[in-house]
């Protein structure tokens, strides 16, 4: 579904992504660690179009990103959940949700959708009508997934979702993760710094290192590796 090759992403001549060749299967869950500065948000905003690659190709479904304007990546039916819970916070939750529906070219019942939504995250539902600022970092978050989600995305896409979050939400939010999987078949791209549990919920990761691939394999391949091992999973 997703295709990366030969990546190279340079800001004020600093590299921040070298040579990054990555892979993201239609229907799987495939995690991106690595340590802060690794990377892994650049290659994201390089999927979104936010930053522009130097070198190198990103495909979806067979489509040239670069010959697609950014502005017009989430209709292809790719959707950014970006780190530190970038919401509209002046707006109530429904607002949210209604602005990521915004997004989708999919014809289904709208209404139908956000219950599905609500079943994920029930303490939304709770909340909806809720000035969004005004939630806790962890609701937040979820507002952000929720959003991310209105809009039937092929291809979701998340940045770095335990960030800021307490350990007891961090379970909650890769619960709800696991289970958007499991249940839609949806194709996930995590970005996450907290390597032991974004490589648990993986059917193939990557492990970025300054910028550049340092390891790659299923989730057994990786945590079986001593290297990352030693790095990432003490």
């Amino acid at each position: 579904m997703l295709s990366i090759k030969n990546l190279h992403v340079t800001y004020g001549g600093l590299h921040a992504l070298t040579d990054v060749t990555i892979s993201a299967a239609k229907g799987k869950l495939t995690t991106i660690a690595g340590p802060n500065g690794a990377g892994k948000s650049t290659l994201f905003k390089a999927i979104s179009g936010t930053v522009t690659p130097s070198s190198g190709s990103i495909y979806f479904e067979g489509q040239d990103l670069a010959k697609i304007r950014p502005c017009d990546r989430p209709l292809l039916g790719i959707a950014h959940v970006p780190e530190g819970w970038q919401i509209f916070k002046t707006m109530t939750v429904l607002e949210n949700l209604e602005m990521g529906r915004l997004a989708s070219q999919k014809k289904i019942n709208w209404l139908d959708e956000l219950e599905r939504i609500f079943q994920l995250f029930p303490i939304l539902a709770e909340k909806k009508s809720q000035l969004a600022g005004t939630l806790s970092g962890g609701q937040q978050q979820m507002v952000a997934i929720a959003r991310g989600l209105a809009a039937s995305p092929r291809l979701l896409m998340l940045d770095e979702p335990s960030m800021g979050l307490a350990p007891a939400l961090v379970d909650t939010v890769f619960e709800r993760i696991s289970q958007i999987h499991r249940e839609s078949q949806l194709t996930v791209l995590l970005v996450e710094q907290r390597a032991a549990e974004a490589l648990e919920l993986c059917d193939y990761g990557y492990v970025l290192e300054s910028g550049k691939v340092a390891a790659c394999g299923t989730a057994d391949q990786l945590t079986k590796d001593p290297k990352v091992r030693h790095a990432y999973l003490g």
